[in-house]
């Protein structure tokens, strides 16, 4: 799928593994943290260049917002200025993160090329995009010139069979994948998660296995575009600009694997990814017991629709275990009104959680919900890495929604099969 997506965008009828190309970018994402007030602003004005066209660019302020401190406020109005100052219309703040916002906004198609400032870009190869992350100094020459250079990569193919039973969800298949891989394992490979048991997802479910295919090292996740991908574009306005062969995007029955795995859901079961590392995994039984003290269902990763959904089914009616501070934060504005609406918050309130507004601040420990030394929090985001959300002598344990929220409710990380 890479190769396809490549070649088109660089012109050619087909490269292979290695080669090096220049590839026409659909859009370029920037946030706060990593987007204009890293050297791109300065750089930009000492050569006295301009955006190469600002309706492909994306800015999204979603790490330090709402800001905790003077600091973050004016990083956020930074980069509120500069968009507005480059004539850069898509601007979004207090939305939520910026993988969720690019696309239910459109702005990740089957086929195109995604480059932005955060590494969890890779979640836009749900949507069949060769989705990435670059670093700021690449995303310069990116503004300027609309175009980048990219060595095409070998892909590892991963296949899903079966159909999901109700104790376990994608983010078990994420951590199975990557706890099998290695957390370096698809350096600068793509991977393409295949078979019935990825078809069967929904698209909110799909997302959160791609996102995470940067754990593991990959520059990219892909997955087939298919009728649930329409919808969702269709549903988030999206019914221009998408041929019909776009959404036909796979492989060819003859492509080339540097490595295949296979597994079947039938085999999995809820899944932790312990201290301090991504690929640290193993069967929540195994680590049954250990205290918490701090849930978290949100983020890019875990805080979408389904999500909340789930987490809400679990919760409804009890109550979370004295000393447990649950956090819940949608991965959007659209989400949490729809979760709103159909009475998911309120329940998720009722059982004790506390509600935020859709942001990164939690996940990345800037805001919203630190932990402390010597505390441990389980949760539904991405990385498990020393000092991510809080005190570096704390602990992160990483989980799905099911699991985080039936931990919330022992007080001690817990399968949800004994809740359930």
């Amino acid at each position: 799928m890479s190769e396809k997506i490549l070649a088109h965008a660089s012109g050619q009828r087909e490269v292979s593994a290695g080669d090096i190309v220049w590839a026409r970018v659909d859009r370029a994402m920037m946030d706060d943290i990593l987007g204009p007030r890293v050297e791109i602003a300065q750089h930009m004005k000492e050569i006295k260049d301009q955006v190469w066209d600002p309706e492909k660019v994306v800015i999204i302020s979603d790490h330090y917002t709402p800001p905790a401190s003077i600091h973050q406020a004016e990083i956020v109005k930074f980069t509120r200025d500069w968009a507005r100052e480059h004539g850069i219309r898509q601007y979004f703040e207090f939305v939520g993160p910026c993988h969720q916002i690019m696309a239910e906004h459109g702005f990740i198609r089957p086929g195109s090329i995604v480059v932005g400032t955060d590494s969890h870009t890779c979640m836009g190869g749900a949507l069949g995009a060769f989705a990435t992350g670059i670093g700021s100094t690449e995303m310069m020459g990116v503004l300027i010139k609309g175009i980048i250079w990219l060595r095409v990569p070998e892909t590892i193919r991963v296949i899903w069979e079966g159909r999901l039973p109700e104790y376990v969800m994608a983010k078990d298949i994420s951590l199975k994948t990557i706890g099998t891989i290695g957390h370096a394992g698809a350096t600068y490979k793509a991977v393409e998660y295949v078979g019935n048991g990825i078809r069967n997802l929904p698209v909110d479910e799909r997302m959160a296995i791609s996102n995470m295919a940067v754990e593991m090292g990959a520059k990219v996740g892909l997955m087939e575009p298919d009728d649930k991908i329409r919808k969702f574009l269709e549903e988030h306005g999206v019914r221009e600009g998408v041929q019909k062969e776009d959404y036909a995007l796979k492989s060819d029955e003859d492509a080339v694997f540097c490595e295949t795995f296979s597994f079947h859901v039938r085999d999995l079961k809820p899944m932790v990814a312990c201290p301090h590392q991504v690929d640290n995994v193993t069967e929540a039984v195994n680590v049954a017991g250990t205290p918490v003290n701090q849930a978290y269902i949100g983020s890019c990763t875990g805080g979408r629709y389904h999500d909340l959904l789930m987490a809400a089914r679990l919760l409804n009616g009890r109550k979370v275990a004295k000393g447990v501070r649950l956090l819940v934060s949608p991965a959007s504005d659209e989400i949490w009104r729809r979760a709103d609406r159909d009475g998911l918050l309120h329940i998720l309130a009722e059982a004790g959680a506390v509600v935020l507004g859709p942001t990164c601040g939690v996940c990345v420990g800037l805001h919203s919900g630190m932990i402390a030394a010597g505390e441990n929090c389980i949760s539904s985001s991405n990385r498990n890495f020393i000092g991510r959300m809080g005190s570096r002598e704390a602990g992160i344990y990483l989980a799905s929604p099911l699991t985080v929220a039936a931990s919330a409710l022992t007080g001690c990380i817990t399968d949800p099969r004994e809740v359930i």
